[in-house]
């Protein structure tokens, strides 16, 4: 499969891990990173999303993982073609059994939301059965410093459980971004970030197209550091 060239790095794709596309390109370019000394990513892929967090934060140091062999390998590879190689880690392993005596100032997912899938790449990085809401949120919370931070991107209908859940495992939203494809349709995606501790809620609104397969202004101005042309899909 093609690979994805960005200003400063590039990303080899596979036809059994998921492609670069847009959520993880809004994750990446959204997540608060600024602070971070140590973050965790969940579920890397092909590890867009923390190459993109390390070049937003040149000192953090990252550890990502995931349960799919070929994801691992191919992110290893991203990692290690990139000017960010030494602060970037990647292993196989299973969150649900991830152990860890550090905690992470980030802990950042583009977690399973689709139910069901005939295609293995979906049964692995996108099935609920593999790692749900609960434990993604339980298990972070135990592993987050004491002004850590959770983030993800999650579809806009699973918003209210997620943030239920997060309550439940004293997690407080902190941030939301409500995520419109295209100028004046419905909200499609979230980007929630959880706190251990309560505060105000920042709430903002962003908008990929302003028309038809023409980004926004916004979107333009948000990834004109990654983006060598305009133009990327889910």
């Amino acid at each position: 499969m093609k690979s994805f060239t960005f200003k400063q790095f590039e990303i080899q794709q596979s036809k059994n891990v998921f492609r670069v596309g847009t959520d993880g390109v809004l994750l990446g370019s959204l997540a608060n990173v600024e602070k971070a000394s140590k973050v965790l990513e969940i579920g890397t892929g092909t590890g867009l999303i923390s190459l993109m967090l390390a070049q937003r934060n040149s000192q953090a140091d990252f550890l990502g993982i995931d349960i799919n062999e070929e994801a691992v390998n191919l992110t290893q590879n991203n990692f290690e073609n990139s000017p960010f190689s030494l602060r970037l880690k990647n292993i196989l392993c299973d969150f649900k059994t991830f152990q860890s005596d550090e905690k992470f100032d980030l802990i950042v997912s583009n977690p399973p939301y689709f139910e069901a899938s005939d295609s293995e790449k979906d049964k692995l990085a996108r099935q609920t059965v593999e790692l749900n809401f609960l434990q993604l949120i339980s298990k972070s919370s135990k592993l987050l410093s004491e002004n850590g931070i959770l983030s993800v991107i999650i579809p806009f209908e699973a918003g209210n459980d997620f943030i239920k859940i997060a309550n439940e495992n004293q997690l407080f939203l902190i941030r939301k971004v409500n995520i419109k494809g295209i100028e004046n349709s419905k909200v499609k995606r979230l980007i929630l970030e959880f706190s251990l501790t309560e505060k105000l809620v920042e709430e903002s609104e962003f908008i990929i197209e302003k028309s038809p397969r023409k980004y926004s202004d916004q979107y333009l101005e948000l990834t004109k550091e990654f983006h060598v042309f305009k133009e990327v899909r889910n």
